[in-house]
């Protein structure tokens, strides 16, 4: 049961002995892990409720040490997956697919047709009562993050607060990560991609544009071109972006071996699906080194949901790079917001869990005085935290190389000494996780110290 914990901080394998307390039961639902994290999945002790808005059985009295391994009542690799997979959205959309397809269906028939202002307004009407939903926790949601956290807590605490070593989550010893990702959706798009690198540019920020294959607008060598020559990277978005791409598995087979087709024709390392439609079941099929189709919260996307990590995972084959902030689509359209704030604080929620910053903007939306000057700001404020915050600004697919690269290095022990081996070891830092009280608190072994795992998303130890 300890893989988990290792996969996420890449520690020793004898760092955490965890057991279950139990068999877990047939049925999966919502509990709670003390007051801070809602889980999902099947659990050995109490009851497990159908929505997360309601009253929830807390497990953590049902939490046993025994010798030096930590019995659970839920095995927290099942937990973790059903987030990554976003099967507790799919578990509560049951009954309601038919119907969803259905305006799905109707509204791509006649999106073609309709301007911005249009379907600005169908789009709130839809996502009418985003502000109710229980869960994920808007407008960031770190649950499984902190849960690893507090796993690692009750580790330190059954080793009698021994330090664990791990190998950090950025090269470097970088505190966070940032990307930009640009997702092309027509030929006005096309047209005004160059000014968001003229943008880019100006801040040495480097972006990825996820351009669509067929029919939207012809993709010609020479616009790809004019993007890689600026430093930036190319990616596929879905195949003709009609919001049909994961309906029926069949035609998913057909579009998907030809969205493989033009990833290596453009040399392209990542996909993303249109409108961030998504069925992670499915990722085994693309033939790419990474995906960006799965939002952290959902909200404000018309498929809900949400992965509930700020960190790279892996689906598969896949490493997928969850999309961490606010579109700006939905930033201008749907909140009517043109100013810093909310991409301020999901900046800070992030950065306060080292995690990653992932961005989607659209050339097609960044159209005016009013747009340009709020994109600007965000990208200040990227400069800004990189170079007061020690965040590692870059394009995806150096992410998705390190995050592979983490993933296959080994921690050992040299002259007494921890160190990581493996590829790209030369740039991995040997962090210590340990105890503050009842805080989870990292430090390097070396002069840089790191963060505290501190408010208001603290990690206490039951």
């Amino acid at each position: 049961m300890a893989s988990f914990l290792t996969e996420y901080f890449r520690c020793a394998a004898h760092s955490a002995d965890f057991q279950l307390t139990g068999g877990l039961s047939q049925d999966a639902g919502y509990f709670r892990f003390g007051p801070e994290i809602v889980c999902y999945g099947r659990s050995a002790a109490g009851y497990r409720a159908r929505r997360p808005d309601g009253p929830l059985y807390d497990v953590s009295a049902d939490v046993r040490n025994h010798g030096s391994s930590v019995q659970l009542p839920f095995d927290p690799s099942e937990v973790v997956t059903n987030f990554h997979y976003e099967r507790y959205a799919i578990a509560g959309a049951k009954g309601r697919t038919g119907t969803a397809r259905l305006v799905r269906d109707a509204y791509y028939f006649v999106r073609p047709l309709l301007s911005v202002h249009v379907r600005k307004h169908l789009q709130k009407v839809s996502l009418s009562g985003w502000r109710n939903l229980a869960f994920p926790n808007w407008p960031v949601d770190t649950t499984v993050d902190v849960l690893m956290e507090k796993l690692m807590a009750l580790s330190i605490r059954q080793r009698e607060g021994a330090k664990v070593p791990f190998i950090w989550f950025w090269p470097e010893g970088k505190n966070g990560c940032a990307i930009v990702t640009h997702d092309v959706e027509t030929q006005d798009g096309v047209d005004r991609s160059a000014r968001l690198m003229d943008m880019n540019e100006s801040f040495g920020i480097p972006a990825s544009f996820q351009v669509i294959p067929e029919k939207r607008y012809s993709v010609s060598e020479a616009y790809l071109d004019s993007i890689r020559r600026r430093g930036c990277e190319v990616n596929v978005q879905d195949l003709n972006h009609d919001g049909h791409l994961y309906c029926d598995r069949r035609k998913f087979e057909r579009r998907v071996a030809k969205i493989n087709r033009y990833g290596k024709h453009y040399g392209a390392a990542g996909f993303r699906a249109g409108v961030l439609y998504r069925n992670q079941e499915w990722f085994d099929l693309l033939d790419f080194d990474y995906d960006t189709s799965v939002p952290n919260v959902a909200h404000l996307d018309p498929q809900r949901g949400g992965c509930c990590t700020v960190m790279p995972y892996f689906i598969g084959k896949l490493v997928e790079l969850p999309v961490t902030t606010t579109q700006d689509y939905s930033l201008f359209y749907i909140l009517n917001d043109y100013s810093l704030q909310l991409w301020e604080r999901q900046i800070e929620l992030i950065l306060r869990k080292h995690g990653m910053i992932n961005v989607i903007t659209h050339p097609d939306y960044i159209t005016g005085p009013r747009e340009e000057k709020t994109y600007a700001g965000l990208l200040a404020m990227l400069d800004r935290v990189r170079q007061e915050r020690n965040v590692w600004v870059t394009l995806p697919r150096e992410v998705s190389k390190w995050w592979r690269q983490r993933s296959q290095m080994q921690l050992v022990q040299k002259d007494g000494e921890w160190c990581a081996e493996g590829p790209g070891n030369e740039r991995a830092v040997v962090a210590y996780a340990s105890l503050e009280g009842e805080v989870l608190a990292y430090s390097q072994a070396g002069p840089r110290a790191f963060l505290k795992s501190g408010p208001p998303q603290s990690t206490r130890v039951l």
